[in-house]
């Protein structure tokens, strides 16, 4: 049976609410429906990025500790006002929505402690837009012992199977951290995360400049890369290990640029995302023959020119140049997994997050 869905995500880069429907019935896509964007605020960024500093201390998923029960009830505002407006702009009814999948905002990812928290208060939210709401996509996939993330590889998937072309395909998510979708016909789907997004230039320029991102990757157009520094850093030894791997937005914070002036320190980590992508491939069953990147480093020209020199001779294409909405990719993936979980379907395999059987997930907050 075909589901209307609702998905809702809130990603590292800390920008604000992606909204988008989706028609699905978990495995294949009927119809993409249109999409909405709702920012935090400065004030809410502020709070979340208080949140995040606060998160590295907990112990269970459960705790809200001072700033964090703050964070999460500004967390749960946000989407409900997400969900209005979205209804709202298009004329669509809650009645008509049958299932929202609320991501909520990752705050901590410790998977080997075998703890993740996504904030955010799915009763509540319920409560209030009067629609079942499935949340908690990660947590079953951890206690299980995989890595929780990525979690929209069953969705890139499904989404590669409308592209006539061949394969290997990768599909890249550049957020606040990067993940590829590794695809090869039906049987094989690696995923992983490769390395910072923009997590770490955002969080520079923001220092630097005050900016919240390099639009269009302005800035880092016009600095020089560190070579030198980009190679320091990836020497780390996560870049050796294969996939299936995942990331904390923070697990770079201690990466130091020293300093340098805006444009090249922005050059210098625009290089590093890239240069961390490419670094995956040689840990891949085959060279792919295409990459299709989405996320806000989709959007970043400098990233993207980057990402064609390293990933050579391979195609590398924005996923709106295939028709897909890069923006949206995830929040529609997360009404695609709402309905996944609401009919007992995988969310995660070995391939993809290593959990150690394929695993569905999910909690339904009833109205």
């Amino acid at each position: 049976m075909m589901l209307t869905a609702l998905g809702l995500m809130s990603g590292t880069s800390l920008d604000g609410v992606d909204v988008a429907l989706i028609e699905t019935d978990g495995r294949r896509i009927r119809a993409l429906g249109p999409t909405s964007y709702r920012p935090y605020t400065d004030s809410e960024r502020s709070l979340l990025r208080r949140a995040l500093t606060e998160a590295v201390h907990l112990a269970s998923r459960e705790e809200r500790p001072g700033v964090l029960r703050e964070a999460e009830r500004a967390v749960t505002v946000a989407h409900a006002e997400a969900v209005a407006a979205f209804s709202a702009q298009n004329r669509i009814a809650n009645q008509e929505i049958d299932i929202v999948g609320f991501h909520g905002q990752t705050v901590l990812h410790r998977p080997e402690r075998r703890l993740t928290v996504q904030i955010g208060d799915a009763a509540a939210l319920a409560k209030v837009i009067h629609i079942p709401v499935v949340h908690d996509f990660r947590a079953a996939d951890v206690a299980a012992g995989g890595q929780g993330a990525p979690f929209v590889p069953v969705y890139h998937r499904a989404l590669a199977q409308s592209l006539d072309r061949d394969g290997p395909i990768v599909v890249a998510n550049i957020g606040g951290v990067s993940n590829i979708t590794y695809i090869d016909g039906q049987d094989t789907l690696i995923a992983c995360d490769t390395g910072p997004g923009n997590a770490l230039l955002d969080d520079f320029m923001f220092r630097t400049t005050g900016q919240s991102f390099d639009i269009e990757g302005r800035m880092a157009a016009e600095g020089t890369v560190d070579e030198a520094w980009v190679a320091r850093a990836l020497a780390l030894p996560f870049f050796a290990l294969p996939p299936p791997k995942s990331l904390d937005r923070n697990d770079f914070a201690r990466l130091k640029l020293g300093t340098v002036a805006p444009a090249d320190g922005a050059a210098t980590l625009t290089a590093f995302t890239a240069a961390a992508m490419a670094r995956v491939v040689p840990l891949l069953p085959k060279q792919p023959k295409s990459w299709i990147i989405s996320g806000g480093g989709a959007r970043n020209l400098t990233m993207m020119r980057m990402l064609r020199e390293k990933l050579a001779p391979a195609t590398v294409e924005a996923a709106d140049a295939v028709g897909w909405s890069g923006d949206a990719i995830e929040a529609q993936a997360f009404g695609f997994l709402a309905a996944r979980g609401m009919k007992g379907l995988p969310l995660s395999y070995p391939a993809t997050t290593g959990v150690p059987m394929p695993m569905t997930g999910g909690l339904i907050a009833r109205p």
